[in-house]
């Protein structure tokens, strides 16, 4: 039997809790469904009565608050099937266990940097692996995707059949319906040469620089990134980082050990690095590379694609997330192109594959208020603006309005097109409590 429960009820906050724990959703009905069958029960019920609807797994993507509604939680629909180098898998399932699963038959997912995210949500977004420069988008490797629309309908998208909904939902998220399960391809890896290198506050400028002027000239095998992040003087963190602005360069490279070590070389000779964790190890320890805090916690974020880095476009990164900036900021770039720019065979919502890096930045809610945020991120991204091509709703945590983001993330083209197929799937627009894309029929 599903289990409903109001607000009130015991288990009603522990299962509203997830990952980020600073956007407030108070939804009148939590359905924790189990299968795929309760999700249609849950979405019938919803449509019957007019009421909007979202869905919840480990929420770590959430980014818009509301109250009322129904919320239907997936975290318990955790069934993984691998079969002829296709995986099946259910809406709450984690990176870590596919991961898991996949070596097993000598392959890997292209999984994120943390394996505690759901498949389901980073996939719909679009899904920017550890794995990208070489195979691309985790959304170009789907090839099915089950989702409960409002006439309370479990349709299957695939590139043949129900192939709007297929392109919409690859980058359109969860305006459209409720996944149940996704079905992708695997790729053939099991090790690789990975970790980071981390440099000290005294090393930011000199460390931006040369990863710069590193990341111009490399093979598809090589995938990478930068963190500057600020380390609290506490006894938890190790002695060398406690206190710095550590600059953490992230390393993912699909080769052999002896030629990642060549390939890394400048990057040591860059400044002396605090901490070093390059080796070569097994898929199943990817979490490693980035070693990225596992506990909840409240964040806001936002970001660019940008179609360079230049000198000065660093230093508006180290002036206003640096060390000396008034707010601590985290501050990710990556690095795009390979396979990442390549036109998949069967793309979803379009997004600037030319772009060369994307800028992240990302505030813990407890550190400052929200106004305080919001302030310090519209300084760094407006210094960012004439180098800036777009930006990726993946990456958006944040109290922004809906419907502006949507119309800032997706191309005059796709919006109306994602509008046009919202109009004959959710014309109502129950699915609305998310970054929303309005039917046609409402936004005229």
């Amino acid at each position: 039997m599903t289990t409903l429960l109001r607000s009130g009820d015991s288990g009603y906050d522990d299962e509203l809790a997830g990952f980020q724990t600073a956007v407030t959703r108070r939804p009148d009905v939590i359905v924790a469904a189990e299968s795929a069958a309760d999700v249609v029960e849950a979405v019938r019920h919803a449509a019957e009565r007019g009421l909007p609807i979202a869905v919840h797994s480990t929420g770590h993507g959430v980014g818009v608050p509301f109250e009322g509604g129904v919320l239907v939680t997936t975290h318990r629909m955790t069934g993984i099937r691998i079969d002829d180098g296709i995986a099946r898998v259910e809406a709450g399932v984690r990176w870590g266990a596919v991961v898991e699963a996949a070596a097993e038959h000598g392959l890997a997912p292209l999984s994120g940097s943390f394996p505690g995210v759901g498949v389901v949500g980073y996939t719909l977004g679009g899904g920017f692996s550890l794995l990208g420069r070489k195979y691309g988008l985790a959304a170009d490797q789907v090839t099915a995707i089950e989702v409960v629309t409002t006439d309370g309908e479990l349709r299957r998208a695939t590139p043949d059949t129900e192939q709007d909904l297929f392109w919409a939902l690859r980058g359109g998220r969860d305006n459209f319906g409720i996944v149940t399960a996704l079905e992708f391809r695997l790729v053939p890896v099991t090790r690789l040469y990975g970790g980071s290198l981390q440099f000290g506050t005294g090393s930011l400028a000199a460390v931006l620089r040369a990863w710069r002027d590193w990341a111009a000239d490399l093979p598809r095998e090589m995938t990478s990134s930068l963190a500057m992040v600020p380390m609290p003087d506490l006894p938890m963190v190790p002695e060398p980082l406690r206190g710095q602005h550590v600059a953490q360069i992230r390393i993912a490279y699909l080769g052999d050990a002896a030629e990642g070590e060549r390939l890394v070389a400048p990057l040591r000779a860059a400044a002396e690095p605090l901490g070093d964790t390059l080796a070569e190890l097994p898929f199943t320890e990817s979490g490693k590379i980035a070693n990225e805090p596992p506990f909840p916690h409240g964040y806001r974020a936002d970001n660019a694609t940008v179609s360079e880095l230049t000198d000065t476009m660093l230093d508006a990164i180290l002036e206003h997330a640096g060390p000396d900036a008034p707010l601590p900021t985290v501050v990710l770039l990556d690095l795009l192109g390979g396979a990442l720019s390549d036109a998949p065979e069967h793309p979803g919502v379009g997004w600037d594959r030319e772009a060369a890096f994307t800028v992240r930045a990302l505030s813990v809610v407890d550190d400052a208020s929200i106004a305080a945020i919001k302030a310090a991120h519209g300084k760094l991204f407006d210094a960012l603006k004439p180098w800036s091509t777009g930006k990726l709703l993946t990456f958006v945590y944040g109290e922004s309005d809906p419907a502006e983001e949507a119309s800032k993330v997706y191309s005059p083209a796709d919006l109306r097109r994602l509008a046009e197929i919202k109009s004959a799937v959710d014309p109502a627009n129950l699915f609305r409590l998310t970054h929303n894309v309005e039917p046609a029929s409402n936004a005229g």
